[in-house]
């Protein structure tokens, strides 16, 4: 019995120290102690009423190396009293190129939405949800290629068959903090994607207001224009890699003339998050 007591005891310790290491490696984390915290919340009934719903969707929560910690609602989320405390979710970034000329599909997101009214961004940029258990597979990024071909189609009309999973080239995730206005901003770990692709777009008005296809001259135009607003992000991915990746993709064109997402294997680094200021 004394040597049972012994290894019950002994077992038990370990048990207490591994939960304290536990414990101190995962509080370390500003996300986790974030969601742990007391967090802000608001009333949506004065915003669109469609907008307000998709509020309720849950964000994957990551830390900044991206490792999934847990979810909470997109409200919570994006309100700034919540990010300053350091709660950080997962997003990407979708850019779809034409086959035949290599011109990017922008989308100026619609005056309803809750953050970024009204901006120029790239095609798409949302994020993957915990709601969805397709959108929280982490190997080859097939959650948040998933979650991209998905919101496609709810905001640009673009049919799922258009925008094939694993047809998206996946190229790095960067890590940045944007403040929408005094009470809304982003705060992500975001998946940059490419696709080349014909795509047929029936816009959602809730969702978008006007869409174009520009080349890089077109682009910089729209850019050097006081006139026009871009989201954070979609500055941020140009300023420091959209034009060279545009190059190298034009550069790679097949010999039938037309532009293959899928030349752009290994151009970037992505197996580390890049933190962007």
């Amino acid at each position: 019995m004394l040597k049972v007591h012994r290894f019950t005891h002994l077992l038990f310790a370990r048990k207490l120290c591994f939960r304290s290491h536990f414990a101190q490696r995962t509080m370390s984390s500003p996300a986790i102690l974030a969601a742990r915290a007391v967090l802000a919340s608001i009333d949506l009934t004065n915003y669109d009423p469609e907008q307000s719903r998709l509020m309720d969707e849950k964000c994957i929560l990551v830390d900044e190396q991206d490792n999934a910690i847990g979810a909470m609602d997109k409200k919570t989320c994006h309100l700034m009293e919540n990010i300053d405390k350091g709660l950080l979710h997962r997003a990407f970034s979708a850019f779809i190129f034409r086959p035949s000329d290599g011109k990017l599909l922008l989308q100026q997101r619609a005056s309803e939405k809750i953050t970024f009214p009204d901006m120029w961004t790239n095609t798409c940029c949302s994020h993957p949800l915990d709601d969805f258990e397709e959108e929280k597979i982490e190997k080859g990024q097939l959650g948040v290629r998933n979650a991209a071909s998905r919101k496609l189609e709810h905001e640009l009309g673009i049919p799922q068959s258009q925008t094939p999973v694993d047809e998206f080239q996946y190229l790095t995730k960067i890590h940045y903090l944007a403040p929408s206005n005094g009470m809304w901003g982003e705060h992500e770990v975001d998946y940059i994607l490419f696709l080349t692709a014909d795509v047929t777009v029936a816009p959602n008005k809730n969702e978008i207001q006007d869409y174009k296809y520009v080349d890089k001259v077109e682009l910089q135009a729209m850019f050097n224009d006081s006139s026009n607003s871009f989201t954070p992000w979609f500055k941020l991915i140009a300023r420091d890699f959209l034009f060279g990746w545009w190059d190298t993709l034009l550069e790679r064109q097949g010999f039938d003339g037309r532009v293959y997402a899928k030349t752009l294997t290994g151009v970037a680094d992505g197996s580390k998050v890049i933190k962007m200021a």
